[in-house]
């Protein structure tokens, strides 16, 4: 059971009453009965400020569904339910009487063996801030983050299969079906939220699936709810023994079905190494068991290297393996790890490059966090090769040496829940980035994804909320929330739940430094938008060097039984290559077929690359100029780019090799600029 504790830091009730305050359109005209409070009265800020920009505040990373994940037995408590929130804010079966059974609970800090299952109307334990197996995102806690300025919200469709098959559940561990079933649940709580208002469209509760639908919904005062998708198998995608268990098709076939589900944001790994990229590993004892789930999933644990650069993985740990490590099979043993070896050694696989390619076509935005380092920094090689700005850190999963990059593409970060003071500490890291390219910043709460939300600071602390208070735009008064018997207060409770995350950016307004991370964090919707409609807009460049004929000077020839030929580096096949004998002085070309213009050459080298190369033009094949040149090549994808100017030849010169092999190209794309 250990191993479930790091893996996983991986509607209508009695009858319907009339609403306090009937008649406003941020009121519902029945609200079930008995049911929560929310708490807060006033109309939510809706229009656009004078610069005609929209206002509020963006929960990049939430799993309002994570219930219905996971077999259905992790979370406990349901975000709605039609029975009512009796039926909704219950324990699980096997938490009752006393919360003996609840072996998960017990294992990640919620209690000290033993909880009064009870939820409403007591909630003598649950939800808490370190309660990390029960529901933190009732529709109606939702409700007033909404009311308390947050104006965009992203729902991560999320599951882990050997969780589920570790777990009690009542239902099957296929990633893709616990996927599927969490985003039919999202659209039945926009229904039943629409129910209270009065029909189809009428509710807050809006999922939004292109950016001129989100800027709609939010200039209306509404929530916008983007879909997204983290789990640790999408499309069936994992690896045994680093053999894949999906294809370039399951790829196609699974983003076509997201993408239909409403889905517009991804990870392509979580948690374990798949068969699309290696992970960001998680820490200490944490760490070494989600290696050992790794195994237990994949066949393989963790393989680490010394990083080539700034950035690195979060570092293993060199703890002594939990007790769990007895699951593993007779003679098989944790590695042990170099504490200078911070780096995964696997990166984006091939596969995963057509994932990535994959959701680029479709305009869906990538989530970077949970992406190793080379992983991260090969699929940032690839946006930036074809300037595709929709990148996303969503909760502080990302190096923050990546975030430059990032922010020149145009993609958005926002960092996770921390405390009051850590949230504007790791802010305050980006603030002057964020000045630069002139956008905001999200946060990410992570409910109901079992990773811990800040403790209490109590009342006396120089940053404790006073209640009652206003909301940023001063359009809203919160008190302190209510549901059943129990008065929620974060200065003693902490952030049980969403409901209490308005009182958690108060806080952060209260602490020295908040102000401008509260002002930063209005702007976030604005920014976000951005972001995706960027992402809409973008055209994928045409490649000027598709097909068309290629030379070079030599061509590798040892090996009968493998083609290298200079027209593999142009047939659109990124598993074939080019590549070259093992002197410094070579060459490869491309004839485009007549005078075009060029301004941009975009390299995807095998490890086999040039330190020192050239890119040369020419307009006849025979007389060549210099347009851009380096004697620092470093592997991967690398973009040249230059003026603009008319040529039909363009070569790609080596001059020093950065290996003992030659060179060798996998793609060479050639763009007008």
């Amino acid at each position: 059971m250990t191993l479930l504790l790091a893996l996983a830091t991986l509607v209508f009730g009695a009858g319907p009453v009339p609403a306090a305050d009937a008649g406003s359109w941020w009121e519902p005209t029945a609200r079930p009965a008995p049911d929560s409070r929310i708490s807060a009265t006033g109309a939510p800020f809706k229009g656009t400020d004078p610069q005609g920009k929209v206002r509020g505040f963006v929960d990049a990373h939430n799993h309002l569904m994570s219930n219905e994940g996971f077999g259905g037995r992790m979370i406990c408590g349901q975000t709605f339910s039609p029975a009512g929130v009796a039926d909704a804010l219950k324990d699980c079966p096997e938490h009752y009487p006393d919360g003996a059974g609840a072996i998960f609970e017990h294992l990640t800090g919620g209690d000290d063996g033993k909880h009064d299952p009870v939820g409403w109307p007591t909630f003598k334990d649950w939800p808490a801030n370190n309660s990390l197996s029960h529901q933190q995102n009732y529709y109606a806690w939702v409700e007033r983050a909404w009311r308390g300025g947050q104006r965009v919200l992203v729902n991560d469709l999320v599951t882990n299969g050997l969780i589920c098959s570790l777990l009690p559940r009542d239902r099957g561990c296929d990633e893709m079906d616990a996927i599927r079933l969490e985003a039919r649940k999202s659209y039945e709580l926009q229904a039943y939220i629409d129910q209270m208002y009065g029909g189809p469209g009428k509710g807050w509760f809006r999922i939004v699936t292109d950016s001129a639908q989100a800027r709609s919904v939010i200039e209306q005062g509404k929530l916008a709810v983007v879909l997204g998708v983290e789990t640790s198998e999408p499309f069936g995608c994992k690896q045994i023994l680093d053999v894949a268990q999906c294809s370039q098709a399951d790829i196609d076939k699974g983003l076509d079905e997201l993408y239909g589900m409403g889905v517009r944001s991804m990870f392509l790994c979580h948690k374990f190494d798949n068969a699309l990229c290696g992970v960001r590993f998680d820490s200490g004892t944490t760490g070494v068991a989600v290696n050992i789930g790794q195994f237990l999933s994949t066949g393989t644990f963790w393989t680490t290297e010394k990083c080539p650069g700034a950035q690195a993985d979060n570092p293993i740990g060199l703890v002594a393996p939990p007790a769990m490590a007895e699951k593993l099979p007779p003679g098989v043993t944790v590695p042990k790890y170099a504490s200078d070896a911070r780096c995964n050694t696997r990166g984006l696989t091939r596969l995963g490059e057509y994932a990535l390619k994959g959701m680029m076509q479709r305009g869906m935005m990538l989530e970077l966090d949970h992406m190793s380092v080379k992983a991260a920094g090969r699929a940032l090689d690839i946006v930036e090769a074809e300037e595709y700005p929709g990148v996303i850190s969503s909760h502080s999963w990302m190096d923050l040496e990546w975030s430059e990059r990032v922010y020149r593409l145009g993609g958005f970060i926002a960092p996770y829940m921390h405390s009051a003071e850590g949230f504007v500490g790791e802010a305050a890291q980006n603030a002057a980035l964020r000045k630069k390219y002139g956008v905001g910043l999200g946060y990410g709460t992570d409910m109901n994804g079992v990773g811990g939300w800040p403790g209490p600071v109590g009342p006396g602390a120089p940053n404790a909320v006073k209640y009652p208070f206003r909301s940023f735009d001063g359009g809203t008064v919160l008190d302190r929330q209510v549901t059943g018997e129990r008065t929620w207060d974060l200065n003693t409770d902490g952030a049980a739940h969403n409901g209490l995350v308005p009182d958690w950016v108060e806080q952060i307004r209260l602490t020295p430094g908040g102000p401008d991370v509260v002002n930063d964090l209005s702007r976030g919707a604005e920014t976000y938008l951005t972001t995706w409609k960027a992402t809409e807009k973008h055209e994928t460049g045409v490649n000027l060097a598709a097909g068309r004929p290629a030379s070079a000077s030599t061509t590798q020839w040892w090996n009968p039984f493998v083609n290298y030929s200079p027209g593999l580096a142009v047939d659109g096949d990124s598993g074939t290559r080019w590549a070259s004998e093992w002197t410094d002085d070579q060459w490869w070309q491309v004839d485009l077929g007549e005078s075009r213009r060029v301004g941009r050459v975009t390299l995807d080298w095998e490890d086999a690359y040039a330190r020192g190369y050239r890119i040369e033009l020419s307009d006849d094949g025979s007389t060549w100029r210099t347009a851009w040149s380096t004697d620092a090549g470093d592997g991967g994808i690398d973009t040249a780019t230059f003026p603009s100017q008319s040529a039909r030849y363009v070569r790609v010169h080596g001059v020093k090799r950065a290996t003992g092999w030659g060179y060798s190209l996998f793609d060479v794309t050639v763009a007008r600029s």
